[in-house]
């Protein structure tokens, strides 16, 4: 495919090739990753300034995001990638692999910055999800920020800079510069453009308030190095947006995916054209359930198989920072499971069962609403409570999935709704994920693209 950007695009892609160290904090929806894919290739292979390139991002971003994106573009292709992820052997090999852009998951910043030491090979360094440095206390921050001196060229890509308010910004400013513009130090930071606010009994300040222009005064002194951007300032947006988030399979999940569809290829009809629409749904359901995670047995107990999608849903609930989100499921097993995952967490969960969920949910009460597409397509008003809705698991149903969308997209909806779908590479969640698109004779479509897929099987391919 070719790139043709718009022109906010070019502009971030030139500032790149300029700055050397950037903050680009644009908005869901803006192409960060095409926009820095794009840079990468000029400044490698046009004009020579850098060597090697280290990715740091979420982990199920790391497995699948960036290797899409390279190749989805034809000027990206070029470009040769190699994931450090899995275990510590796995991770060196991929180092020492010949490559352009290395990917590592933010997890294993530390081990990489220990593993080098005083050797750091990587002259440019893009950090996606930039905000996950925030905190001048972690250890990922100091790790990396020990290897700075090293860096020529950085890139923080983010839509949210500062989730829980202008304190976020120093750590991740403290990377592009070194602490020239907000402070060597976090506490000269805070004293400077922060005051006191609540004490407890024994005088210790429990949290801090911004002076008055304070905002304004940090973001006049960060203005030259990092570019902010709001998508409806840019783009003229459609009512939705629909986002895909790639899920890779771990090799056992794979493995796990591949066996049981071709054990139950093996049980159908030689003749294709014996294959009937109830055959195709059953196939087709059990391999939905597979690359969700788990499975049914005869006795109707769910078995959990691999959790990778479960990991890319909680980082998708992470960089939505707090925005409330509508989560569609399909099987129950997948309910339990998602509802196990956020109890580790402080979200304000809440399953959709009664007239006073939807109320709570329209009132800002709940921040995870959990439905069934059956029980949301038709009656509710939810679109008071966010604008975000997650399919964790896909339902071949047209008419459920438009409905379920609409309970957000309707009047008195005042902000652009985004519906993400968590889709397994190379598996039925692709093949859903077509027959919505086509929005026509999608039960024609279950049985065809299962013909296809028995072809290629049968074929050895």
């Amino acid at each position: 495919m070719i790139f043709n950007p718009h022109a906010y695009q070019q502009h971030c892609v030139n500032k790149i090739l300029e700055i050397a160290k950037l903050g680009l904090f644009l908005d869901m929806g803006l192409g960060k990753t095409v926009t820095t894919l794009t840079a990468i290739r000029i400044l490698k292979y046009d004009r020579f300034l850098v060597r090697k390139v280290m990715v740091i991002a979420p982990k199920k971003v790391a497995e699948g995001t960036w290797t899409r994106e390279k190749d989805k573009w034809d000027h990206t292709k070029i470009l040769r990638v190699s994931p450090v992820l899995g275990s510590q052997p796995k991770r060196i090999r991929a180092l020492n692999t010949p490559a352009d852009i290395y990917i590592i998951n933010r997890e294993n910043v530390c081990w990489l910055v220990d593993y080098y030491r005083n050797s750091w090979p990587f002259d440019m360094v893009v950090v996606d999800a930039s905000s996950s440095f925030k905190s001048h206390s972690s250890k990922r921050f100091k790790a990396l920020a020990s290897v700075g001196p090293h860096i020529t060229r950085m890139v923080e890509l983010t839509g949210t800079p500062s989730p829980n308010g202008l304190d976020d910004l120093w750590a991740q400013v403290f990377l592009l510069d070194g602490g020239e513009r907000l402070g060597k130090r976090y506490t000269q930071f805070r004293e400077h453009y922060f005051d006191p606010g609540r004490r407890g009994a024994d005088g210790m300040v429990y949290d801090y308030k911004a002076k008055p222009g304070s905002e304004d005064s940090i973001l006049q002194r960060i203005s030259d190095i990092c570019i902010s951007m709001k998508a409806e300032d840019y783009l003229q947006l459609p009512d939705i947006i629909y986002h895909e988030v790639p899920v890779v399979l771990d090799p056992k999940a794979r493995k796990a995916y591949d066996d049981l569809e071709w054990k139950m290829i093996l049980e159908l009809p030689e003749d294709e054209e014996d294959i009937s629409v109830t055959s195709a749904a059953a196939l087709s359901n059990k391999l939905l359930q597979l690359a969700n995670g788990a499975l049914y047995d005869d006795e109707h107990q769910a078995h959990e198989i691999h959790n990778c999608k479960i990991e890319a849903f909680l980082e998708l609930i992470e960089s939505l920072q707090g925005k409330p989100a509508l989560v569609f499921y399909n099987f129950q097993h997948d309910r339990e499971r998602i509802l196990a995952a956020l109890q580790k967490t402080r979200l304000r969960v809440r399953e959709l069962k009664k007239p006073a969920d939807e109320d709570d949910w329209n009132n800002g009460k709940i921040d995870i609403l959990l439905a069934h597409p059956a029980s949301a397509a038709y009656g509710l008003n939810l679109q008071h409570g966010g604008n975000h809705v997650i399919w964790f698991g896909l339902t071949w149903n047209y008419e459920l999935y438009t409905q379920a969308n609409k309970r957000l997209h309707r009047q008195g909806q005042t902000e652009k709704v985004i519906i993400h779908h968590l889709i397994c590479s190379e598996t039925r969640d692709e093949d859903v994920m077509q027959a919505l698109e086509r929005k026509d004779d999608v039960q024609n479509w279950v049985v065809q693209s299962l013909k296809a897929r028995i072809k290629a099987i049968r074929e050895g391919k």
